[in-house]
């Protein structure tokens, strides 16, 4: 059983609770938009980083987190990426990568709109964290911790704060 701390476009900022939220979590994976490389070496310092740059990211995070993460955790296939849509509004790469990865959790960011969606027709369920950074134009700040046991994703929980 691993402990997961899901958060996206933070744009350079992490909000107050974040370190008690993700307390008791094993990783923390960012789903893009990290906004600076003192926001990664924060996270990473604090747990196990998994993470992907997104499209306000400079070249230094670039250079250190990939587009596309595929990876496997607990008999769960995984596929993150920033900017991927939600089911039935899959971006085409991201409708390319299910079709060829088939995995059970998909992961995107860049709305700065909280979903958790089971997508039936790919029989996986795809979760958007939402925006944890003070910038864009979101009104909450949200992030979600989730367990992965046996191929299975429970104990979903969602941090939700005002600007």
């Amino acid at each position: 059983m691993v402990k997961i701390g899901l958060l996206s476009d933070t744009h350079g900022s992490l909000p107050e609770k974040w370190m008690d939220f993700f307390s008791d979590c094993d990783e923390i994976w960012h789903a893009g938009d990290i906004g600076n490389m003192i926001i990664a070496d924060t996270l990473r310092n604090f747990k196990k980083l998994r993470a992907v740059f997104g499209n306000i990211d400079g070249v230094d995070i670039r250079r250190e987190y990939p587009e596309l993460h595929v990876f496997e955790i607990e008999k769960l296939k995984v596929v993150m990426i920033h900017i991927g849509g939600y089911p039935g509004k899959y971006q085409a790469t991201a409708r390319a990568l299910i079709k060829k990865e088939k995995p059970g959790l998909f992961i995107s960011g860049h709305s700065h709109i909280l979903k958790v969606i089971y997508d039936r027709q790919n029989n996986l369920l795809h979760i958007n964290p939402g925006a944890a950074g003070k910038y864009g134009m979101h009104h909450k700040i949200t992030m979600v911790r989730f367990r992965i046991e046996d191929g299975k994703i429970n104990n979903l929980e969602i941090f939700e704060k005002d600007l």
